[in-house]
């Protein structure tokens, strides 16, 4: 089994329901987000590139792009960085990270964050699922796939409110799952994969 994600750029609006259902189901920290959205236009967010009536805009929902050939995974001298192979997730294990912070620079992607200190938050109960992962000082932190909801059947937070219905998730490895589907005749793009880690996340174009 190989999971993956298919991102319609055609029908991704930017809204960034993505980013915040992910913060909110995972309980992040405070200033932590494993899911952005990068406007490619202009100089800011939410900007065209070019001049009226020629100009172009693209939202791109980026984050662990759970790579094939993961960088970060290579770089981890613990192994607390390792790619599950039943699963293809990119997993972090923060019970064997040392905070050295080895696989936030080898990750080509920026999505990998640090926890230098000890995480804070905007209320004082947990948000999201009871089972969301934990969060502590000294370790680093990323998008999971959300691996706990894939492994109760469920599928990850950011496919549940993205209202342009953008995303398609499913098994790489199975032709008939939704994001194999989605893949099919499209024309598709893989952020960086000059990088050579082999991302399963397309975007469609």
């Amino acid at each position: 089994m190989h999971y993956g994600m298919a991102i319609d750029l055609k029908l991704c609006f930017g809204c960034t329901a993505c980013a915040v259902a992910c913060k909110s189901n995972n309980n992040l920290p405070n200033g932590m987000w494993w899911n952005r959205v990068v406007t490619d236009g202009g100089k800011h967010a939410d900007t065209a590139r070019g001049t009226y009536p020629d100009v172009t805009m693209a939202h791109y929902p980026v984050s662990c792009q759970h790579c094939e050939n993961p960088s970060c995974a290579a770089a981890c001298p613990t192994g607390a960085t390792y790619r599950d192979e039943e699963t293809g997730i990119v997993v972090q294990n923060t019970d064997e990270c040392i905070g050295c912070g080895s696989c936030v620079k080898a990750c080509p992607y920026e999505v990998r964050t640090l926890n230098e200190d000890e995480p804070a938050y905007a209320v004082d109960f947990p948000l999201g699922d009871a089972d969301a992962p934990r969060h502590q000082a000294g370790t680093v932190e990323k998008c999971t796939f959300c691996g706990n909801r894939v492994a109760r059947g469920e599928v990850p937070a950011c496919m549940e409110l993205c209202p342009g219905r953008a995303r398609h998730w499913g098994d790489l490895d199975d032709p008939e799952s939704d994001v194999s589907r989605a893949i099919a005749g499209r024309k598709t793009v893989r952020l960086l994969e000059e990088e050579g880690t082999k991302p399963s996340v397309y975007y469609l174009a």
